[in-house]
């Protein structure tokens, strides 16, 4: 394949994964949003009260000439923990859900795959869910509204690098930062 593709995860609070992905050499860029509930252009205020089913999420376009989606998966898994359901450290909720969504059968296939293997790497059950955000018949993208991906509102975007003094960005975002740039650091930008 080639040109550019898109891949859609979700493993806790979107300004971390945004972070973490915006680093690699490859992505050309990285969106926040929400993916997954029953509402039609959620708010934030409405995803953090749990009712809409929607998990915080990232797009991520990139060119796979540079990196490929099973590296970026590789990076997905590093930097959550897929063990633990609906929360991430104090994030605790349905919108912090580890999950994958597949934009084609590529990814779905990449993802199953990823995670047989990542099973063995972790003593608690992997948790991920996988979404397949495409007519399995046709290859089509999905157009049930749980496979839409609505951005996040624009106070939302480049979070970490428009507030890297923030509590929060201090103390849980940067160290994710700083963990991905250690362990990945042949694919940083």
């Amino acid at each position: 394949m080639s040109g550019r593709q898109s891949a859609i995860f979700g493993g806790g609070c979107f300004w971390c994964l945004e972070a973490v992905f915006q680093g690699l050499r490859g992505v050309t860029a990285v969106m926040s949003g929400y993916m997954g509930g029953h509402v039609a252009r959620p708010s934030y205020e409405q995803v953090c009260g749990k009712n809409t089913g929607h998990a915080e999420v990232v797009r991520i376009e990139f060119d796979p000439a540079v990196i490929d989606y099973p590296t970026l998966l590789t990076v997905f898994f590093a930097i959550h923990d897929p063990t633990t359901r609906d929360r991430q450290g104090n994030d605790v909720g349905p919108q912090y859900r580890s999950v994958i969504f597949a934009l084609n059968a590529d990814q779905m296939t990449a993802s199953e795959q990823m995670i047989h293997t990542m099973r063995p790497s972790f003593s608690n059950p992997i948790v991920t869910q996988l979404a397949a955000a495409f007519d399995v018949a046709t290859g089509a993208p999905s157009q049930a509204t749980e496979h839409v991906f609505w951005p996040a509102e624009p106070e939302h975007h480049d979070y970490f690098r428009r507030h890297p003094g923030q509590g929060y960005c201090m103390f849980v975002v940067a160290p994710k930062v700083a963990k991905a740039k250690a362990e990945f650091s042949a694919l940083q930008a």
